[in-house]
Parts: structure tokens; C-alpha cells; sequence
């Protein structure tokens, strides 16, 4: 069983990023579990969505308590409580325009690979939509799900801008696979 952490603040997308990601696996025919925290529900308060993905019926009911992957919408939210669920293989991905060096230095021992999501988004004209662009960079390290099933997906449950999108989670994924390139040298 996979099991994956999305961290934000209210009205970055981290719920919705969450349901478009469990809507992706369980378009590819996997089982998903989907649920979400939030702290006080308002705008700039951490929001957190929960997946656990797996091949059989996923029984288990309580909160991750050791992700396998986690993917964090700002980067001062990389810290105490998220932490601790994150072992030493557990895969970070945090929007940033800092580079690996940084987050190497501020957290040594962690696998954090940092994604522009916010230059994407813009880039593409989603302005600070960033969701889009990250989930690309979180299914390429994860392998999954595939990038034209996160396409669909994104097509289908997003109500405008599907060219944008599309282009920003492409953009997101190509931007994972370069670094993972580079950190493989």
C-alpha cells in the first residue's frame, strides 16, 4: 500500500489535489482512500489530504502515520508535525524556487525534491494555481499514476482552463524527470 501526504494552506488546492490524485489511481484501477484535515477552515490555515493507494480493498482507517511520499504546497510548512511522518525514504516533494542544495542543508537525510510550482503555474497561465503543475512532479517520482491518466483526469474534473492544465502538469512532470536525471549523475 502506497500512502501519500498533501500539505498546504486553505486555497492553495491541496484538497482538490488530493481528490483529483485519488481520482487518477482509481482511474487506472487501483483502490483508493481519500480524506481530508483541515485546522481552522479558513484561507492560510494548514489543510492536509490523506491517500492511501493499493491493488486490494484498503481496510485501514486511521491517520498516515508514515508516508511514503508527501507533497507540500509551501515550503515553511516542512516541519514538526508533517516531519514526523516522513522517514528516511519517504519522498518529498515541496513547491519551491530554492533549489536541492538548500533543502539538503536546512534538512540533511531528507529525499526532498523541490518544484517551482508557482513559476509553472504562471507560466501557463493558471497565475498561483499551482496544484496542476505539482501533482505532474508528484506522479513522475511516484511513477504513477501515468501522465496522460492525470491528463484525463485534470480534463475531466476541472471546470475551465484544461489547456493550462494540461500544460502545467506536463511541465511539472518534466521538471521532476529533469532533476531526478541530474540527482542520478
Amino acid at each position: 500500500m502506497r500512502q501519500i501526504i498533501i500539505q498546504g494552506r486553505g486555497g492553495q488546492g491541496a484538497q482538490t489535489a488530493g481528490n483529483l490524485l485519488a481520482a487518477a489511481f482509481f482511474a487506472q484501477g487501483l483502490q483508493v482512500q481519500c480524506f481530508a484535515s483541515y485546522g481552522g477552515a479558513r484561507r492560510g490555515t494548514p489543510v492536509s489530504s490523506f491517500l492511501r493507494v493499493d491493488e486490494r480493498p484498503i481496510r485501514v482507517r486511521c491517520d498516515i502515520e508514515r508516508a511514503d511520499a508527501i507533497l507540500c504546497f509551501d515550503a515553511s510548512l516542512l516541519e514538526g508535525k508533517l516531519l514526523a511522518c516522513a522517514s528516511e525514504q519517504t519522498l518529498i516533494v515541496v513547491n519551491s524556487a530554492r533549489g536541492a542544495a538548500h533543502f539538503a542543508a536546512a534538512l540533511p537525510g531528507r529525499r526532498i525534491l523541490p518544484i517551482d510550482g508557482l513559476g509553472l503555474a504562471r507560466a501557463h497561465g493558471l497565475g498561483r494555481i499551482v496544484n496542476s503543475a505539482l501533482l505532474g512532479a508528484l506522479a513522475c517520482t511516484l511513477g504513477a499514476p501515468a501522465l496522460d491518466v492525470l491528463e484525463r483526469t485534470l480534463v475531466a474534473m476541472s471546470p475551465r482552463l484544461h489547456d493550462e492544465n494540461i500544460a502545467a502538469v506536463q511541465g511539472g512532470w518534466h521538471a521532476a524527470q529533469a532533476l531526478l536525471q541530474e540527482a542520478s549523475r
